[in-house]
């Protein structure tokens, strides 16, 4: 009678795996599917290219995920109880002559076990990652759809920053160049300086020789003067007009 009723223990120990393997498998597959058609609701919406649009939306997608989780975290977790009940059984005394068998038995439903609870963490884990990219990709679209409704406002100023900046530019050009005719006519000045400098010693020279020649040459500096104030008031008035107009 406790062989019959030992036996009848383990029999019914198997029929509740078997249900319980059952169940999982089909809410695996339900699972699966759900994760799919997440992503594939995802990727629709992102393209906007889909011929068939997601029954559900994603808020709605979210809880089942979660409630699904719940149930096949349940399921595994009765499963794995009565697992161990098994493995209880086989240690019992009395069930030596068919341990073999009882624990060829076990090991089976404990591989159906880790085969269903690494499926469940795969899946879930996927659902996750796309999840959670899925809403960083929507933080980032957010940021640009942001920032083109004030991208109008944005290139104006840009716009007005350019002009300004070009403006900028075509006025220190405008003093380079002004400088660079500055230098130039310097230098020009400083030679034509020299050479008249010599002209005259060697005029003087000669005036102090002929008296004549000494008048001429009082004219030709009177001349000479003259023409340096115009030319000097030339360049004078030639610098200030292109100032004026560098920072115009």
């Amino acid at each position: 009678m406790a062989g019959i009723g030992s036996s009848n223990y383990w029999e019914d120990l198997r029929k509740q795996a078997r249900q319980l393997e059952n169940e999982l498998d089909l809410k695996l597959v339900s699972f699966s599917k759900l994760c799919t058609s997440y992503s594939g609701s995802r990727d629709g919406r992102r393209g906007e290219t889909s011929d068939t649009t997601p029954l559900l939306n994603n808020s709605t997608q979210d809880r089942m995920f979660d409630t699904m989780s719940v149930e096949i975290e349940q399921l595994l977790a009765k499963l794995t109880a009565v697992n161990d009940k098994m493995a209880e059984y086989t240690n019992t005394p009395g069930t030596a002559s068919h341990n073999a068998a009882l624990m060829h038995t076990l090991q089976r439903h404990r591989d159906i076990l880790q085969d269903y609870t690494h499926e469940f963490h795969k899946t879930k884990g996927n659902f996750l990652a796309i999840r959670e990219r899925e809403d960083l990709l929507g933080s980032v679209r957010k940021d640009i759809e942001t920032y083109k409704s004030g991208s109008g406002v944005n290139n104006r100023r840009t716009e007005l920053f350019l002009k300004e900046h070009e403006h900028l530019r075509n006025s220190d050009r405008l003093m380079d160049d002004t400088i660079s005719i500055a230098m130039a006519t310097k230098e020009n000045m400083t030679s034509q300086r020299g050479m008249l400098k010599s002209i005259q010693s060697r005029v003087n020279t000669l005036a102090n020789r002929f008296p004549t020649i000494n008048n001429l040459i009082q004219r030709i500096n009177l001349r000479k003067r003259r023409d340096s104030l115009i030319l000097g008031t030339v360049i004078g008035v030639c610098t200030i007009l292109l100032l004026l107009y560098a920072f115009h």
